[in-house]
């Protein structure tokens, strides 16, 4: 052991690679330094994945259905920022623009081209992926609130450009598509479907995230997160990292606006505006964007549960906003990492009275 840490003292880059390695924790959801995931996070996985695909036989009634719709469509472009965000630590303002970089990309390919939802989606991904890492190439120079205040002025730009697009982009009226028609031999023009559909591509993306966040690549991403400069020192291109996290989450966000456009049949430039992005950094924040449940929690409470609660819009705006408040003072990690903490705190806790109620015991047998 001391002949192994001799030959790390004279190798700097080692040293740095080994306290690099240490603060770059494993993501929450696995057992205490294990790879595995715990047997807590894979059944409260399964028993979310069944809630979500089993909301259609709960007949919610169809005004509930839809913004169920709009719920899964906002996580999905969540799940894409907890790339950059809550793997790298590195927030944009971007994304309602990526979102309609997708959709936009839809529906000119519907109106020119005569191509479907399916046929479109490609594009709409590639699309929006190349614009990612356009926005993400100011990271490179600055960051912190400087970098979100510049991805959010470029997102207020493409507002902008589509309200004057003139017949390319239906100016500020917007454009039409026509219905999804069948998939898997479903007619998605019943709302039922199209949820089901929607609600299976979120999973798939938070799939995704989590594969992204248990790889070799997302721990690379959580160093630059902990300690860029000490990444750049032993090797890490995080310029380069950077850029592609950006991009991989312009796929997301390109899917969710292919899907958005095919759903709602009709988008405007409004629905892809700078204020749209605050409202996605809002529900990433409060969600937690580190964990497999937070961007969906945040899109939950900010989308769906007001308008199951029949919240005045007003006073949903004030609650937002004493929340983003709450979260950045006093839960910072986002209301599920909290909540995942308590519950680890709280086992440990039965885990403790356990031994001590079984000790007793075994002192007496031994005596």
């Amino acid at each position: 052991m001391a002949q192994w840490g001799r030959r790390l003292n004279k190798n700097p880059t080692s040293v740095a690679a080994v306290a690099l390695q240490a603060k770059t924790r494993p993501p929450v959801g696995h057992a205490k330094g294990g790879v595995h995931p715990s047997r807590t996070f894979i059944i409260v996985t399964a028993v979310v994945v069944v809630a979500v695909l089993a909301l259609p036989w709960m007949h919610p009634g169809y005004r509930l259905l839809s913004f169920a719709v709009t719920t899964c469509l906002t996580a999905i472009v969540l799940y894409g920022m907890a790339v950059p965000f809550g793997q790298a630590g590195i927030m944009s303002l971007g994304y309602a623009g990526l979102m309609g970089f997708g959709a936009y990309t839809a529906a000119i390919l519907s109106r020119d081209l005569g191509m479907n939802m399916w046929q479109a989606m490609p594009f709409s991904a590639l699309v929006a992926a190349l614009f990612a890492g356009l926005f993400g190439l100011p990271s490179l120079r600055i960051s912190g609130h400087h970098f979100a205040i510049v991805t959010w002025v470029m997102c207020e730009l493409l507002r902008i450009t589509l309200v004057n697009g003139g017949k390319f982009t239906g100016a500020a009226t917007g454009l039409d598509l026509p219905p999804i028609g069948k998939a898997f031999g479903l007619d998605m023009d019943k709302l039922a479907n199209a949820y089901l559909l929607v609600a299976a591509f979120m999973l798939l993306c938070m799939l995704a995230t989590y594969l992204i966040a248990n790889s070799r690549y997302g721990r690379t991403l959580r160093s630059i997160r902990e300690n860029e400069q000490l990444a750049r020192a032993i090797g890490v291109n995080t310029d380069l990292l950077k850029l592609t996290a950006f991009m991989a989450s312009g796929v997301f966000a390109g899917i969710a606006g292919d899907l958005q456009a095919y759903n709602f049949r009709h988008i405007s430039p409004d629905l892809y505006g700078g204020a749209v992005s605050m409202y996605f950094a809002l529900m990433v924040m409060l969600g937690g964007p580190r964990t497999l449940f937070g961007p969906l929690t945040g899109a939950l409470i900010v989308t769906f549960l007001p308008e199951v609660m029949r919240i005045d819009p007003i006073d949903s705006r004030i609650a937002y906003g004493v929340a983003l408040i709450a979260v950045i003072m006093l839960l910072p990690g986002g209301i599920i990492a909290v909540t995942e903490r308590g519950y680890r705190w709280l086992a440990e806790a039965v885990r403790g009275a356990r031994k001590g109620v079984s000790s007793p015991g075994a002192d007496s047998s031994t005596a």
